[in-house]
């Protein structure tokens, strides 16, 4: 370890903002390779325990690869103890057995209908159970989950559930009418019919009079609504909009029965949610398996999904009724498995928790660990972004040398203080490998941190970095 000044001159242009009171903790440092050594490159307080926000997901995504590798795929099951008989009637309940997949939707369903409908049945005597029993409802323990629960008016603060579709998310069309002061045409995204309940209050203007309007999602004693208000203008084109769920286990349901209306199947009873396991005599009658671990993990990672990063957490407790808390402490078991790492605190696998802690340097260890890790490795780094082709804009920024030979996670929070922070590996020109981890906290006192402030500095640091090296 280099001696502290000269080990923080590699960060020059971010050590700044530690004049405006921001709490900073970085590290940045070639990997051994050939028999070389690593080396360190820059440093700011590496060991301090800061808030990583989204970063965590690196956590996730490197636990998760350990314990299934990346080609696992959730597996979700239509299952029945009931008779089916020769006229195609089952005669008993089905059930729906949520298998956890995090990146289950509405095509899925419709899966699942055809496939029923493939292997004979044309009426459910019973009911549709849908079994949340691995995991939900799901304790909140943030804010903007814990209001969700009666209203929302975004798609971000979806509830948690093994049985839950489409991100735990509703989705509704909005289009002009027919004629400027006729209300707005509102269908479902998903449903030939609508499953969820409309507040229509879009009213239809002339041609380019403007477009305008709110969605909130509110729970009632019947069930989730829509409140749709504004205006949309008459030549507009068709909008969709989501917005999550009250309940993720109820909107699979009402969804299911949707696609099985529609595959010709009738359920006599209707539907209800349940923390049962389904029967252990219950075989499947139909399954769909959901996508590779690989794959997942480009959308946990890339577009920083919340619902799918904490949805992958719970699956790794192995008990049924996990908790959030319960998911934290399985990346925490995986973390005490890599030497030097340090204390680490994980209150969730999407980060949405300030709690959460680790430094710049027990995040490094990490990277490093699935570096060495060759049939991982791949499929970890490709979830990380390039500046250059960021799905996210605000990254694409900096020299050609930052944008092109860096691959990034980032991680925001703005409540109850600001959290910029970015993790993630860089080239040399050589094509030597290095780690940089960069985590800024704000306190209650400091100005107002947006991600230009904190990427500009790092851009130039790094790009230093890599075109002396």
């Amino acid at each position: 370890m280099l001696p502290l000044a000269a080990s923080a001159s590699g960060f020059s242009s971010l050590e700044k903002m530690t004049e405006s009171g921001f709490r900073i903790s970085a590290e940045a440092r070639l990997l051994g390779d050939g028999g070389r050594d690593g080396v360190m490159l820059g440093a700011i307080e590496p060991q301090r325990q800061l808030s990583p926000a989204s970063v965590t997901k690196g956590y996730l995504a490197a636990a998760a690869l350990d314990r299934w590798g990346p080609q696992h795929r959730f597996t979700t099951r239509l299952v029945s103890s009931a008779e089916l008989d020769a006229n195609g009637v089952l005669r008993g309940d089905l059930v729906f057995d949520g298998g956890g997949d995090p990146a289950l939707v509405t095509e899925d369903l419709w899966r699942l209908a055809q496939r029923l409908h493939q292997a004979g049945v044309r009426e459910v005597e019973g009911r549709l159970v849908v079994s949340q029993w691995r995991f939900g409802p799901v304790e909140c323990i943030t804010t903007d989950r814990c209001e969700a629960r009666t209203r929302v008016g975004n798609s971000y603060s979806a509830l948690l559930s093994s049985a839950g579709v489409n991100h735990g998310n509703w989705c509704v069309n909005v289009a002009p009418g027919a004629a400027a002061g006729e209300p707005a045409r509102v269908t479902s995204c998903d449903t030939q019919a609508l499953v969820l309940g409309i507040d229509n209050g879009i009213e239809t203007r002339p041609p380019n009079s403007g477009t305008e309007f709110s969605a909130e999602r509110v729970t009632r004693d019947d069930g989730d609504m829509m409140l749709l208000r504004g205006q949309i203008s008459l030549n507009a084109s068709p909008r969709d909009v989501y917005r999550a769920s009250g309940d993720p286990a109820r909107q699979t349901a009402r969804t299911l029965m949707a696609m099985l209306d529609q595959a010709g199947i009738g359920v006599g009873e209707g539907y209800v949610t349940s923390i049962e396991e389904p029967p252990a005599a219950a075989r499947t009658l139909a399954r769909v398996e959901g996508r590779p671990l690989q794959e997942l993990l480009l959308h946990v990672m890339n577009y920083s999904n919340n619902f799918m990063a904490d949805v992958l957490a719970l699956n790794l407790v192995d008990t049924p009724r996990a908790s959030l808390l319960e998911a934290g402490e399985a990346i925490q078991d995986y973390v005490a498995g890599l030497p030097d790492h340090g204390p680490v605190v994980m209150l969730s696998g999407s980060g949405l928790t300030t709690e959460n802690r680790t430094s710049a340097h027990g995040a490094n260890v990490l990277l490093e660990s699935m570096f060495h890790r060759s049939s991982l490795f791949p499929s970890f780094v490709a979830s990380f972004q390039s500046p250059a082709n960021g799905v996210s804009r605000f990254i694409r920024r900096g020299s050609p040398l930052f944008q092109d030979n860096i691959m990034l996670k980032t991680g925001t929070l703005n409540q109850p203080y600001a959290v910029r922070a970015v993790s993630g590996y860089f080239r040399t020109r050589s094509g030597r490998w290095g780690v940089f981890t960069v985590m800024v906290n704000g306190t209650s006192s400091t100005p107002w941190l947006n991600w230009t402030q904190v990427l500009d500095p790092l851009s130039e640091d790094l790009a230093r970095m890599v075109e002396a090296h």
